[in-house]
């Protein structure tokens, strides 16, 4: 469990606890490691699942499909991350989205019922879990109408300047890295890839953005914007 501590620690699931205590939470809330490979599905929709998600290496992407193939990607997990709270809070939910590994992963599974029942002895660490998990669910809620905030725009542009600005406000700086490809970005704002990268090329050329592959920064009109 060693190798994994500071990426637990990191997680918002894990906030103010400390190493000590670690091994004991686990050990009350059932911890499960369990590694994927690329490409390999950790949840599928359709299920009903009782634990929740933290990933501890790699990466994962969480996928809506529609009964004909259609995908829209809806997020993307990084190490630290959570996912399945809602789904796993809500006993016999069942699941409307799919994660896959997009890279080897390692994901912990932690027994929602375990974490959500206090011990016999109510220590402060379990409630502190409880508190963070609350705190979760209200980020996820937030990000969920960011989505829908920038998908409602007009255009392509419109959406690129929705979603570039709340990463801005999240990052707490104009420079940043997202945590999508071209294609995760597109289906993520619902728009066609080359319309999204020809959109991309012309706020470039227009002085507005620079960037490489997944690394942004954005430009104020001070900094010389231009017509083109």
């Amino acid at each position: 469990m060693n190798k994994y501590m500071d990426t637990l620690l990191k997680s918002s699931l894990f906030s103010g606890i400390i190493a000590d205590d670690v091994d004991s939470i686990l050990d009350c809330l059932g911890a499960i490691i369990k590694k994927y490979q690329k490409n390999e599905c950790i949840l599928m929709a359709g299920n009903t699942t009782e634990y929740i998600g933290l990933l501890l290496t790699g990466k994962a992407i969480v996928i809506q499909e529609d009964y004909w193939g259609g995908q829209s990607v809806m997020s993307a997990i990084l190490p630290g991350h959570t996912f399945a709270e809602s789904y796993a809070c809500t006993p016999g939910s069942v699941l409307d989205v799919s994660v896959y590994a997009e890279a080897a992963s390692s994901v912990m599974f932690l027994n929602v019922q375990k974490m959500l029942t206090t011990c016999p002895v109510t220590c402060g660490k379990h409630n502190q879990m409880i508190r963070n998990l609350l705190c979760d669910l209200a980020g996820k809620n937030l990000r969920l109408g960011e989505k829908s905030k920038h998908m409602s725009q007009k255009t392509t542009r419109d959406k690129l300047l929705s979603y570039l600005s709340s990463e801005m406000h999240r990052h707490g700086s104009n420079e940043f890295d997202i945590p999508f490809s071209r294609q995760q970005l597109a289906d993520f704002l619902s728009v066609d890839r080359s319309g999204l990268s020809t959109e991309l090329g012309r706020m470039k050329d227009e002085g507005m953005i620079d960037f490489h592959k997944s690394h942004f920064i954005l430009k104020s009109p001070a900094q010389g914007w231009t017509d083109v």
